[in-house]
């Protein structure tokens, strides 16, 4: 089984963090292939950079020319996109978004999301509502940190983490979720200073990816996800 991941911004150091946790958690057997966009934010923080993003990884999506892939995992969280990748594209798309809300309704009644600056907490909410699953969420909390940050000082970041999952915690979290993909492997190393189950994103996106294709099933074309209507389209500047 060969996965799809996209980053959803153009720092080609993230893509590769987010593989390597992508493969660690994927089963035996399947091969998971990072995507970089050509264009687009280095980082996604904010509307702008969120709507920029979608267009860079439909695009990248739409001129792949690389071996044939089973499913799609989106690897931004709370970005847009989405639903114009399932129109798109003829495999399973997963969104890491809604894969972590939905395996933390698995784990206790309500959830908290930890992500990165408040100026995307919007964003988040608005792709949990989307998704279904914003009623079970107790709170989005941001760290202060940029995305660009999180590598820079693993101390700094996972006490910036813990402080945030508290207020989360406070405000009745069962299950925590990691609210980006440059948060993958922090679940290992603060999960058990929290003694609350911590969901990442980019693990969970990439196993609900895997059981779909097991099981078979595509996204369904009738109504929402119809295959886009055959018209002239531009891409980018001509």
């Amino acid at each position: 089984m060969r996965i799809i991941v996209t980053n959803c911004n153009t720092t080609r150091e993230m893509t590769d963090e987010i593989v390597r946790g992508a493969q660690a958690t994927a089963s035996p057997g399947t091969t998971v292939t990072g995507l970089t966009p050509a264009w687009g934010p280095a980082s996604a923080e904010g509307w702008l950079d969120s709507y920029l993003s979608a267009a860079a990884v439909l695009d990248t999506l739409r001129t792949y020319d690389g071996p044939p892939y089973d499913a799609v995992v989106l690897a931004g969280f709370g970005e847009h996109g989405r639903e114009g990748v399932r129109e798109l594209v003829d495999v399973p798309v997963v969104d890491i978004t809604e894969a972590a809300a939905h395996l933390a309704c698995l784990l206790g009644r309500r959830y908290g999301v930890v992500t990165t600056l408040d100026r995307s907490r919007g964003q988040i909410e608005d792709s949990l509502e989307t998704a279904g699953v914003a009623r079970n969420c107790a709170a989005v909390v941001g760290t202060g940190l940029g995305v660009l940050d999180l590598a820079d000082d693993p101390g700094r970041t996972e006490s910036a983490f813990l402080s945030a999952a508290e207020r989360a915690r406070d405000a009745g979290a069962e299950v925590l979720v990691l609210g980006c993909a440059g948060m993958t492997g922090l679940q290992r190393t603060v999960g058990e200073k929290l003694g609350l189950p911590v969901v990442d994103g980019v693990a969970a996106a990439v196993r609900l990816a895997e059981s779909l294709v097991a099981l078979g099933l595509r996204t369904s074309r009738a109504g929402s996800y119809g295959k886009p209507l055959p018209k002239e389209r531009r891409w980018g500047r001509p």
